[in-house]
């Protein structure tokens, strides 16, 4: 079957667009080949292709990790991975590489670098007219801090900082900006352990707040707990938050808003990093399920949309995401799923299925996604 391909776009990128690969172990061979196959297709007929430049090492996952057995080793390996992982980060953003997917590998490797790179994690939740924009605060706090290992303990060591906490807020209010041109933004709200700091924290958030000129609450996360279930969101909310909170209410943040499984959500790390500015990393949400490996039935679900955000943000392919999510609903429409869902089809028989909608032309010969525009 001959592949339909999107009109040319005023504006496309004059140069070949560079999308970094990084894979861990467990499912993450697998994930990758689902991204590959689908950034493939999303951005066939451009007349310079995406190039793919895919990181040399494969990364561990925790489950690989602990067949060492040996807790030096596994701490010198993590090192290793976060080490590398840093490296070819830097690289892709030196020479101008806009996105990099990366699927799961050891968390602890990952937050190192997180914290190195100064990330964060955005993430835009939307029901019903009201949108929260959770942006996750990855580079500072617990999940960010070392160990020092002495016999039967260990000692976990972390840094809350001034400069830091104004670049996550500030960046936070930024993209705030862009998710909502309008300017209106109801409230924002930051959520950490501040208590547990001396008062370092409330005086530097009053001070910015002052600066900035808006206001910023800034609570305890049972706080903002109780005021959800009590009193809900405004319409629209900007919430800054430690991981210690955000990585834990995800999933209710998600019931909430009636937004889509964890398992089948995508997002995306900004680093703010000077050196690593202009480099954007994407993500499923799921993690290395690595007792699914080698079995072709990990959920592709959440990869699919990372590779439609790098082909309509990164590689100039307006309604690359629309396009998706219309193929998206139609497997659902069809029962197309993998056995988490509740389906029987394979990870490949759900990405064949799914291209094949991309694929498929209208009645009259059209391209069912020719003309699709805009995106999400």
């Amino acid at each position: 079957m001959n592949r339909p391909q999107l009109p040319a776009q005023a504006g496309e990128l004059a140069e070949k667009p560079v999308i970094g690969l990084a894979v861990g172990r467990g499912t993450g061979p697998e994930v990758a080949d689902v991204f590959e196959r689908v950034l493939g297709t999303l951005t066939a007929g451009r007349s310079h292709a995406v190039t793919i430049e895919r990181s040399p090492r494969l990364y561990h996952s925790y489950v690989s990790l602990r067949t060492e057995r040996d807790v030096a080793r596994i701490k010198a390996l993590t090192a290793e991975d976060a080490d590398h992982y840093e490296r070819f980060c830097r690289e892709q953003a030196a020479r101008g590489t806009g996105a990099v997917f990366r699927t799961a590998i050891n968390a602890q490797s990952l937050y190192l670098v997180r914290q190195r790179l100064r990330a964060v994690k955005v993430d835009l939740l939307t029901d019903a007219g009201r949108s929260l924009l959770l942006v996750r605060d990855q580079a500072q706090g617990f999940y960010t801090g070392t160990n020092r290992h002495a016999p039967g303990e260990v000692t976990r060591t972390m840094t809350f900082s001034r400069e830091i906490t104004e670049a996550v807020v500030t960046y936070a209010l930024r993209r705030a900006r862009r998710e909502w041109p309008d300017g209106r933004l109801d409230r924002i709200v930051l959520a950490y352990k501040f208590h547990l700091l001396d008062g370092a924290l409330d005086a530097w958030v009053t001070e910015l707040a002052a600066r900035l000129d808006v206001r910023i609450d800034l609570f305890q996360p049972d706080t903002v707990n109780r005021n959800l279930i009590a009193h809900g969101l405004p319409e629209r909310t900007l919430v800054v938050a430690g991981n210690e909170w955000a990585d834990i209410m995800h999933v209710v943040l998600l019931d909430r808003f009636g937004s889509d499984r964890q398992e089948n959500r995508c997002t995306e790390n900004v680093f703010l990093d000077p050196g690593t500015s202009g480099l954007t990393e994407y993500q499923t949400v799921h993690g290395s399920a690595d007792d699914l490996a080698g079995q072709d039935r990990v959920n592709p679900v959440a990869t699919i949309r990372a590779a439609a955000l790098v082909a309509e943000r990164h590689a100039g392919r307006p309604g690359a995401v629309r396009a998706t999510e219309r193929a998206l609903r139609a497997l659902d429409e069809r029962g197309v799923h993998t056995p988490d869902l509740g389906g029987r089809h394979s990870t490949t028989a759900v990405v064949d299925a799914l291209l094949d909608v991309l694929d498929a032309p209208e009645a009259d010969g059209t391209p069912k996604d020719a003309a699709l525009v805009g995106g999400a």
